[in-house]
């Protein structure tokens, strides 16, 4: 599991926001390190944490700073073992902050907010991420009752939505159930465009999108999870556009934050 998250801010309506990374958030040793990245200059309207108020400094804490602190649930909430099931996590060896918000997002109705990890190579060499389906709420009533009858294990489909005015990159996911197919939703925003490249370097076959769990009774952010996996191309790298580097070395200008 990635111990790299990039840090991703909405500017704009919560239909129509557009959504830049502006941070990377890091597990080093027995710390957190944060550093802002180029992504911060550039989307409007974004204003520093209140707490990491420069943007050329590396900001560096024994525990995980309140800002993303707060966007994992309680243990104390009675729906903490839920929410770590939904997750695909065992209740009994809770994970890492980390990978639980690298597979939770750390969203909140509150805020313009959104965490994601760094896209790895699994032990087979392969591009492999866990998500939550993005946009069901948007998809209708019929669809969203498809959804929560998928099984695990179940084969999605994906499909590049040329068509969408909001979003260039978007990739939709649809069922694979012959001639009922339902669009329940699409790829989070933050993989899209690996996504499209992926689909550029690998035969159609070769990209795999399944069903983790349907959760029927948790939120519609968390009602299905996915697992995508495809082959690694040569001299692939993800998020490697100039907003996703950081704004200084992590050598430079430490703050360490209680």
């Amino acid at each position: 599991m990635s111990q790299e998250l990039f840090i991703a801010w909405r500017a704009g309506g919560a239909a129509q926001g557009h959504w830049g990374p502006v941070g990377r958030l890091r597990r080093v040793a027995h710390a957190y390190r944060f550093v802002y990245t180029r992504g911060a200059r550039v989307l409007e309207g974004f204003r520093p944490f209140p707490d990491m108020p420069r943007l050329d400094a590396v900001y560096e804490s024994e525990a995980l700073f309140p800002l993303f602190a707060n966007r994992l649930l309680a243990r104390s909430r009675p729906e903490y073992e839920a929410y770590l099931t939904w997750g695909g996590f065992d209740p009994s060896c809770p994970p890492d902050p980390i990978a639980l918000l690298g597979v939770t997002e750390g969203m909140r109705q509150t805020d313009s907010l959104e965490l994601f990890p760094l896209p790895q190579p699994d032990a087979d060499g392969c591009y492999s991420s866990r998500f939550f389906l993005h946009g069901l709420r948007w998809m209708p009533a019929a669809a969203q009752t498809r959804a929560t009858q998928l099984v695990p294990g179940e084969r999605l489909g994906l499909l590049l939505d040329v068509s969408n005015a909001f979003d260039r990159q978007a990739v939709a996911v649809r069922t694979n159930d012959g001639r009922d197919q339902f669009m329940i939703g699409y790829v989070p925003r933050y993989l899209a465009a690996d996504v499209r490249r992926l689909c550029a370097s690998n035969a159609a076959d070769a990209i795999e999108l399944a069903v983790v769990r349907a959760n029927p009774n948790a939120p519609l952010q968390h009602r299905l999870l996915c697992q995508l996996r495809a082959r690694w191309p040569q001299g692939f790298s993800p998020c490697t556009g100039d907003e996703y580097r950081p704004m200084v070395g992590e050598t430079e200008s430490l703050l360490a934050l209680a």
